[in-house]
């Protein structure tokens, strides 16, 4: 029997203490966890305005990117549209000058300088700006060299022909003007 008590007391020694919570401290626990809790609510409730807000902002942002987006097309459209009404008027005199079936050369001949000089307006109202003149200094930022030739008339890279003009407008390049250089 001495040995049973030995183990016996044995593993009493070994079991750790447990203890004893009384109800004052169970009462603050309780308290602690309450307010953990509501604590805990506030945050998930921060959290869920903040993903709303960012959620909305979000949305926001798509909504202007279509805006703008659509706003870029009815300006393009409009514009295309304002240009190609301003060349209407030039499409109307070619077709009546292909009408006429007896006329002089001359007539025609008058009749294509009216049709140039109306386009030369539609393109100066346009902001068109055209490069390359016979005697201007050749720019190769402006004009597209395909030829040198010497000529003592003309100074140092002088521009001695135009094959095709050049325009631009502001400084954004159209058409380089094809040039031959003299010198």
């Amino acid at each position: 029997m001495a040995k049973k008590e030995k183990e016996v007391k044995k593993e009493t020694e070994q079991t750790p203490e447990v203890e004893t919570v009384n109800q004052d401290q169970l009462k603050q626990l309780q308290e602690s966890l309450e307010a953990l809790q509501a604590e805990l609510e506030q945050v998930k409730k921060a959290k869920a305005e903040e993903k709303d807000q960012y959620m909305r902002v979000l949305a926001e942002y798509d909504n202007y990117r279509k805006r703008t987006d659509r706003e870029k097309a009815a300006t393009y459209d409009s514009a295309t549209a304002d240009t190609v009404a301003q060349f209407l008027p030039v499409v109307d005199n070619m077709e009546l000058a292909l009408a006429q079936s007896d006329c002089s050369a001359e007539d025609l001949r008058k009749g294509v300088q009216m049709i140039q000089k109306n386009l030369n307006d539609i393109l100066s109202k346009l902001g068109v700006a055209v490069m390359g003149t016979v005697g201007e200094p050749f720019d190769p930022e402006y004009h597209q060299a395909v030829s040198h030739i010497e000529d003592e008339s003309l100074g140092e890279n002088v521009i001695a022909t135009v094959y095709r003009k050049g325009y631009r407008i502001g400084d954004k390049i159209v058409r380089h003007a094809t040039v031959i250089v003299a010198n």
